[in-house]
């Protein structure tokens, strides 16, 4: 990955002196002041009016004066006006006002703090006071200055995590598109009968794995795989899944032992699957699966469940059947053997495999969708594969709301219609 630029340059640290304004009509002050001043090694400017000062303020050279010592009584524009004018100057820092008086009543003061002051001066000027009050000046102001700094390496660290941000954005983005190039496309006829599937992630990318591949011309197979977790890790787990679910140019899919003979009984995929997680992937992943082939001239269903929820089949006439005895989830423990199951399915009957983020859906109380919750909605949705995937879909997202998915949803239904079979014309 491309390195990312800093993105903003860094303030510098304060090298040159304090620059001090002070202003006042009288020039033996301004003198008296500059002196003092001067020996403590700031560099000092004077202005002998308000009107003046604000020039001096604006120009190219103000945004370095971090002091004002300013006096109250002046022609023109007096202290406090001077200062409160000064306030509503666009500056990139922070100055100090100090206010000089001779008046020291809390109503003066008040005044002199409303108009946007920070300390004040009493007249006649004692030098000890006045190095008092420069000095916690420049402690304001040398915080003022090191919380900029720290606000700017916050703000550089967040626009540096951005731009990464964006960068893996973009990755993940490209990884959404081919985990789902892995699977088949979202419908297809074998035979007389539709099959339709639903992957939805609730990150980017996620660990569901939905499909389906031949075995033969009368024999379909129909998958749903959920691997432990939600993040990259689980997306690459079933990246090579889907791998050995498909046939290639060097091999058949999983489901075959031998090349050219009948594919293997369910079960035996399931061990043979358990057997290749547990000797080969160096890993704590797991994943649950169900595994079901469907004849599609006689409605035979051969299946084996690991760890996962039951097959659902929604019978034609409404009623839902939960099919498949539990086992163990794949890659969990070795050595493991797994139990196949069979099932009838008859014309009209449309079967249903789902991962458990479907059921364990949450909505803004905190009430799971459960398995009892899909049923009705499979119950009630249209009789068609896709149809039927739509309606759960909607009924899924009625139910979670605002809350949305904590975790990732798939689905795969297959609508049964019998294929004829064919008949060999006789020599």
């Amino acid at each position: 990955m491309k390195a990312v630029e800093p993105s903003m340059p860094s303030p510098s640290i304060r090298t040159a002196p304090y620059r001090v304004l002070v202003v006042d009509d009288s020039a033996a002050q301004r003198r008296l002041v500059a002196a003092v001043l001067k020996k403590t090694g700031m560099e000092v400017i004077t202005a002998s009016s308000a009107e003046q000062a604000l020039q001096i303020c604006g120009g190219p050279e103000g945004d370095r004066i971090r002091i004002i010592i300013s006096d109250w009584q002046m022609p023109g524009l007096n202290g406090p006006e001077f200062c409160a004018a000064f306030r509503k100057m666009p500056r990139a820092s922070f100055t100090y006002f100090i206010l000089v008086t001779s008046h020291t009543e809390t109503r003066t003061k008040t005044a002199g703090l409303s108009a946007g002051a920070d300390d004040f001066l009493t007249r006649p000027i004692d030098l000890s006071e006045l190095h008092a009050r420069i000095a916690a000046g420049r402690r304001i102001l040398d915080m003022q200055e090191e919380l900029e700094h720290r606000n700017h390496e916050i703000q550089k660290s967040l626009s540096d995590l951005q731009a990464m941000k964006e960068l893996v954005d973009r990755d993940l983005d490209e990884a959404r598109k081919l985990q789902r190039s892995f699977l088949p496309g979202e419908t297809r006829r074998v035979g007389q009968s539709d099959l339709s599937l639903r992957l939805l992630p609730c990150q980017q990318i996620g660990g569901d794995l939905v499909g389906w591949f031949d075995l033969s011309e009368t024999e379909v197979a129909l998958y749903s795989v959920d691997v432990s977790g939600h993040g990259i890790a689980s997306a690459l787990m079933t990246g090579r899944l889907a791998g050995l679910f498909k046939d290639t140019d060097v091999g058949r899919s999983i489901a075959f032992s031998e090349p050219e003979g009948p594919a293997d009984p369910p079960e035996q995929v399931m061990r043979r699957l358990n057997e290749l997680m547990m000797q080969h992937f160096n890993t704590d992943i797991y994943f649950t699966a169900v595994l079901a082939y469907v004849d599609l001239v006689t409605g035979h269903v051969r299946m084996c469940r690991a760890g996962h929820p039951h097959l659902l089949i929604r019978r034609a006439d409404g009623r839902v059947e939960r099919v498949g005895a539990e086992g163990f989830p794949v890659g969990m423990l070795p050595d493991l053997t797994y139990e196949g199951q069979t099932a009838q399915l008859h014309p009209g009957d449309l079967v249903f495999a789902y991962s458990d983020g479907l059921t364990e859906s949450m909505d803004t109380w905190g009430d799971m969708l459960e398995e009892e919750g899909l049923i009705r909605l499979l119950a009630a949705a249209r009789p068609d594969a896709t149809g039927a995937i739509d309606d759960i879909e909607a009924g899924l997202r009625a139910h979670a709301g605002i809350q949305g998915f904590d975790d990732d949803v798939s689905m795969v239904a297959m609508l049964f219609r019998p294929t004829e079979p064919v008949v060999l014309a006789a020599e």
